[in-house]
């Protein structure tokens, strides 16, 4: 009872390491946050603090960075989950690599390094967000890139990526949900035509009865799974960005987590040292996670900057081309086939994104330009 008297006398205070590693992660520094403006990175730029010719030069950087980045990482995903190592002849089928929580781990323990660094080395805003809160991002993160990565064993990258395309429909609902939002009409008449187009493209691929049936419903089954993690995650990020943190340093929040979790399962399972084995035993494989982790990290920090510089619409815009690319190399490199109908399903989805990031763009200018005259009057 004395010392519980102390410590709450004392109004929790401590010297040592304990407390403010404690105080870190389950209170944060709310108060003191919610004083302090974010420090981010500079202001996007307008047409008039630099040369236009500087400007277009840096966009060509952001998407050439972004298309190279996601698009390497999408095309060595589909090779790592569907093919295999280490076969010397046609009859020799080699060895595939199954262990998707691996790979996450990879993906994550880069991420963590590459973000760790940024913030040593930029300037960042003070942090105040309880650390503990990441944990929930963090989770559903892993298990979302861990459905991404299972469900290549069982459906076709551009099915994939067209899924993925989709998932703008369950963020709505985990928005209603989690964050009370309000949609627009006219997003709620996109996600429509993207529900088509994704329906359109699954009806068209042709699937042979008994086992194919079978392994495609565990792939959507794994997708939803992945859809529905995904859409808590952001939903989740956009809560913790209310304690005024940068990008970055929610990116070394919830990969933080995201170590600490995926190395526990990895060592409780046995499964670290076995990946690790395979590494050593294909060199192939370990050059293809290697550069898998790196265009994963090297992705957000271009995403990070070009939001920053020139907003989320161009951003959205680059992403989106990325998609569509990303289906067609797919269908080159691994010789996926896409009937008449299923090309114009892809087409009714791609469609389906640019009006919506064309609707949006014309909402925030009409905004702007509805305020001045609210001033006037």
């Amino acid at each position: 009872m004395a010392l519980l008297y102390l410590i709450i006398s004392t109004s929790f205070l401590g010297s040592g390491l304990c407390f403010p590693v404690i105080k870190a992660c389950v209170f944060g520094n709310e108060a003191k946050a919610s004083l302090i403006d974010d420090v981010s990175a500079p202001s996007r730029n307008d047409p008039d603090s630099g040369s236009s010719v500087k400007q277009i030069i840096k966009l060509l950087v952001c998407a050439a960075g972004l298309q190279a980045s996601y698009l390497t990482w999408g095309v060595l995903q589909e090779r790592v989950m569907t093919r295999s190592y280490g076969s010397q002849s046609t009859e020799d089928e080699g060895e595939r690599f199954k262990d998707s929580q691996f790979l996450v781990f990879m993906n994550r323990i880069l991420a963590l390094t590459v973000s760790g660094l940024w913030c040593l080395v930029f300037k960042q805003p003070r942090h105040g967000a309880p650390m503990y809160k990441y944990s929930f991002a963090s989770l559903s993160n892993i298990m979302s890139s861990w459905c991404q990565y299972e469900a290549l064993k069982f459906i076709s990258f551009p099915t994939q990526v067209l899924a993925k395309a989709s998932k703008v429909i369950p963020v709505m609902l985990m928005g209603k949900i989690v964050s009370k939002k309000s949609y627009e009409y006219w997003e709620y008449l996109t996600a429509v035509l993207i529900s088509l187009g994704v329906s359109m493209f699954l009806l068209s691929s042709s699937t042979n009865k008994h086992p194919s049936t079978v392994t495609t419903f565990s792939g959507v089954i794994i997708l939803a799974g992945y859809i529905v993690f995904d859409s808590f995650t952001s939903n989740w990020q956009d809560n913790l960005f209310k304690y005024k943190m940068s990008s970055v340093q929610m990116m070394f929040g919830v990969n933080l987590f995201s170590c600490l979790f995926t190395v526990g399962s990895l060592l409780e399972q046995g499964a670290f040292f076995e990946s690790l084995s395979f590494m050593v035993r294909h060199s192939e494989f370990a050059f293809h996670a290697v550069l898998l982790s790196v265009c994963s990290a090297c992705g957000q920090l271009f995403i990070f900057y070009t939001i920053n510089q020139f907003g989320a619409a161009v951003f959205t815009i680059i992403m989106t081309l990325r998609q569509a690319i990303a289906i067609l190399l797919s269908c080159f490199l691994y010789g996926h086939a896409v009937t008449l109908v299923g090309g114009f399903g892809i087409f009714t989805v791609f469609l389906a994104l640019f009006l919506r990031v064309y609707a949006r763009s014309r909402m925030k200018a009409s905004r702007r330009s509805a305020q001045p005259m609210a001033q006037k009057v």
